[in-house]
């Protein structure tokens, strides 16, 4: 009888050494789960977008900085599910745009977005602009800014505004400039129409102007990634004050853009 009982109570005793060897044996293959499936949502929170792009013309706040001619454009932007966001984005430059001789410009910019309340976001950051290549004094500044968005179901209204402080690179003054812009998809169709007002106050080394106002009406057409818009630009600038900045008039007047971009 007590050998009989003994055999019985080794028995279980052997199954729950078993099951204890297995469970630390399972428990660093299920850590290193739990750790591969953790660093996995951590990665999935940032959003990497990119794209590139061909203009018939570069036109900066109304202002031709590719002399008329086409320009070559690309950006790269990663952005948190939190809000925050970096990025660059790159375009040719010529003629008025070549700022100490660079045919190159490349911006770099951070910032924060956030929805305020259901259809109002507010976007704040600052925008770093280089010249590589320039030669002959500072070309490079910073500019912070500031956006406002509106929708109100498929139509979208943004607010902005950037202030550029006193810098040597944009000749020792500063600048400040305040925006609208407004999109509306057309509902059951790749069209949309959009657009642009911009009023500019400081005369910079990009401002043939002290003070200006720029407008733009356009309209595109998407498919997939591919996005094609037509835009008409102008600006209230002078053929004088264009001239006094030692640029062409054709730089400020009214003119016609396309652009194919393509976004990844």
């Amino acid at each position: 009888m007590v050998a009989a009982l003994s055999s019985r109570a080794i028995f279980p005793m052997r199954l729950i050494c078993l099951a204890a060897i297995a469970a630390s044996l399972a428990t660093p293959v299920a850590a290193q789960d739990m750790q591969e499936e953790t660093d996995q949502t951590e990665a999935d929170t940032v959003t990497v977008s990119a794209g590139t792009a061909l203009v018939s013309s570069y036109r900066f706040r109304g202002i031709d900085l590719s002399d008329e001619t086409v320009a070559v454009q690309g950006w790269v932007s990663l952005t948190h599910e939190s809000g925050l966001y970096v990025g660059t984005w790159a375009s040719s430059v010529d003629g008025f745009g070549e700022l100490g001789g660079s045919d190159f410009e490349l911006d770099l910019y951070s910032g924060y977005k956030a929805e305020m309340a259901d259809g109002v976001t507010l976007d704040g950051g600052l925008l770093y602009y280089a010249y590589p290549g320039s030669t002959g004094g500072d070309f490079a500044f910073f500019e912070p800014y500031a956006r406002l968005g509106l929708t109100a179901g498929p139509a979208a209204l943004t607010l902005g505004v950037a202030y550029a402080p006193l810098q040597d690179a944009i000749g020792g003054n500063d600048n400040i400039y305040v925006s609208v812009d407004a999109a509306l998809p057309i509902k059951g169709t790749p069209f949309a129409l959009d657009a642009h007002v911009g009023r500019s106050e400081g005369d910079t080394t990009l401002t043939p102007s002290g003070s200006y106002t720029e407008w733009s009406l356009g309209a595109s057409a998407s498919w997939n990634a591919l996005t094609a818009r037509i835009a008409y630009v102008d600006t209230d600038i002078s053929d004088f004050d264009a001239i006094a900045a030692g640029a062409t008039p054709d730089i400020v007047d009214d003119a016609v853009v396309i652009s194919l971009t393509a976004s990844f």
